[in-house]
């Protein structure tokens, strides 16, 4: 058995549940002998009875009463739990590591492999952290998310102050992301804004429309329940004729399939996008349609190209840019188009 031990909540520990920060620090605990300590108070917080639950803040002190050693437990608690990632996938999202320091991971995210489970989602980057903790303790915290046919910039924290720093960041609108997609027809004016709100389709039919968002226009958000502004800007780069074009946004808000719903509801959906797009209807040099047909991949063509922020400890700022993902590099290959065509700044070039 330990000592009476009295521990003091560190600056990266602030805004955490009592129970969390002690099973980091003692990860043999289980969490029914933790609410049993809250409730015979012998487990205190500045001297004060507490719950498991209980939010500590930075400087608290915790005073902890004689634990069991480890090895003094039965030895099913005390056995690691197997990493439930396979060899395969392990190598899988290690292998999409963009960039890795001591606070952050950028991923380039496949197409197809969601950010988070859901319904009927086993397999998904938040299940598979446990490979990219390389040496550390703890798992990576996604911040942000992408949608499971989006592929591109994934940014993950490799501890809680670099998490709390970059979703405030991302709150606060002090992050860039810029997006890539091929879309049927071509846009004009080449550069634009759009400002329709969205708001959640009624129904739950075969098809998903309660996951789809509807389009409202902008003097009509405020009167319709639910809705929520959006904004993107848009750049269109290149074009095949009037059939499709590359184009780069900017979503300036952070809206569920805002570039998605934005893209189809001025009549140039993204290639591939069966929700948004028509997954039957084939492009005719109309401006509508979400097929090209041919050699051109059925999959959706949006992906994250990259993502501006400062860096939670240096303050520095940082970019990380994210290849094209095969199906995408194949259709650009297609065309007669390189990714170096573009520029960093794509807004900014063309205003």
């Amino acid at each position: 058995m330990s000592a009476v031990q009295t521990l003091t909540v560190g600056s990266d520990d602030g805004n955490q549940r009592l129970d969390r920060w002690l099973k980091r620090l003692f990860p043999h605990l289980a969490q029914g002998r933790i609410e049993k300590m809250c409730r015979k108070g012998e487990l205190r917080v500045d001297g004060g009875r507490v719950k498991a639950s209980t939010r500590l803040e930075a400087g608290q002190q915790v005073r902890i009463p004689p634990l069991p050693d480890p090895d003094e437990m039965p030895k099913a608690a005390a056995k690691p739990r197997p990493s439930t990632v396979s060899p395969e996938d392990e190598k899988l999202i290690q292998s999409c590591v963009l960039y890795r320091d001591d606070h952050i991971i950028a991923l380039n995210k496949p197409a197809g492999l969601p950010t988070q489970g859901g319904s009927k989602q086993t397999r998904h980057v938040d299940g598979l952290t446990e490979a990219l903790k390389f040496g550390m303790e703890e798992k990576p915290r996604l911040v942000h998310r992408l949608d499971k046919d989006t592929s591109g910039v994934l940014l993950l924290a490799r501890t809680r102050a670099a998490a709390q720093a970059l979703t405030a960041a991302l709150r606060h609108k002090q992050t860039r992301k810029i997006y890539w997609a091929l879309v049927a027809g071509v846009p004009t004016p080449y550069l634009g804004e759009v400002k329709y709100g969205l708001v959640k389709a009624g129904g739950h039919g075969a098809k998903g429309e309660g996951e789809k968002m509807v389009c409202v226009h902008p003097h009509d958000i405020d009167r319709t329940p639910g809705a929520k502004r959006a904004h993107t800007l848009y750049a269109t780069l290149y074009r095949v004729a009037g059939r499709a074009s590359w184009v780069a946004m900017e979503p300036l808000t952070g809206r569920t399939h805002q570039l998605r719903a934005h893209m189809a509801e001025i009549g140039h959906p993204i290639i591939g996008d069966g929700k948004y797009g028509g997954s039957r209807q084939e492009n005719m040099g109309d401006g509508w349609g979400a097929q090209l047909g041919g050699v051109i991949s059925k999959k959706l063509h949006l992906h994250a190209r990259s993502m501006t922020f400062l860096h939670p400890v240096t303050k520095k700022p940082v970019t990380i840019t994210a290849p094209l993902p095969e199906h995408m590099k194949h259709s650009w290959d297609t065309f007669g188009w390189t990714e170096d065509l573009a520029a960093d700044d794509p807004f900014e070039t063309l205003q």
